[in-house]
């Protein structure tokens, strides 16, 4: 019986990892929110151009919603794309706000250099007051990030701002290379915002 019982644990670890990666490798198009097919931002009507779910590990953490001026399916199009655009944000778990400021600032920083983010320190820090002042985002709850040319980026939590727009376009860039840069956040999460899962 003790033999068993040791052959039996390493395949119960084993069955663990495979849901787990599993799970991970779903498919990130299979959103769970309801995103509308507009938004309007500034005055300018934004389409959806594609949504996803973020996993962490075996864990939903948001389904997310990107919104532009014109379908584009490269994040180098999405970059050098002009003109207002939105990131939309469902939480899928109980999101502690440190942590999710935290997240955010990583991300940028593996997509940016030191004198990027230096240079753009007064609206990074206002991303992670932002949401370190929210005790945590709890399922459901939606947040956002407007970026209207000329003004900036806004943030909003539950359909609120959070103050006056914040940083220029390459802010807003830094912003969203953490899903479209040289290291994204979740990569079948980025192919979905762009709408090439199905290629």
């Amino acid at each position: 019986m003790g033999f068993a019982h040791t052959l039996a644990w390493p395949r119960r670890v084993a069955a663990f990892f495979v849901i787990a990666f599993a799970a991970s490798g779903a498919p990130a198009s299979q959103t769970t929110s309801n995103f509308d097919a507009s938004v309007d931002v500034g005055g300018t009507t934004l389409q959806l151009n594609g949504k996803g779910t973020r996993y962490r590990f075996a864990f939903k953490v948001y389904d997310m919603a990107l919104y532009t001026t014109k379908k584009v399916t490269t994040s180098e199009d999405l970059l050098a794309l002009p003109g207002a655009k939105r990131l939309q944000f469902v939480a899928l778990r109980e999101l502690p706000g440190t942590d999710l400021g935290r997240l955010f600032l990583r991300g940028m920083a593996d997509n940016a250099t030191s004198e990027q983010m230096t240079r753009h320190t007064l609206a990074t820090t206002r991303l992670i007051e932002v949401f370190s002042g929210r005790p945590k985002m709890l399922p459901g709850e939606p947040f956002a990030m407007n970026f209207e040319p000329g003004k900036g980026t806004t943030f909003y939590i539950l359909g609120k701002p959070q103050g006056a727009p914040v940083g220029d376009e390459e802010f807003f860039k830094l912003v969203m290379k953490i899903w479209f840069g040289d290291s994204p956040a979740d990569r079948l999460l980025r192919d979905a915002l762009l709408d090439r899962t199905r290629e």
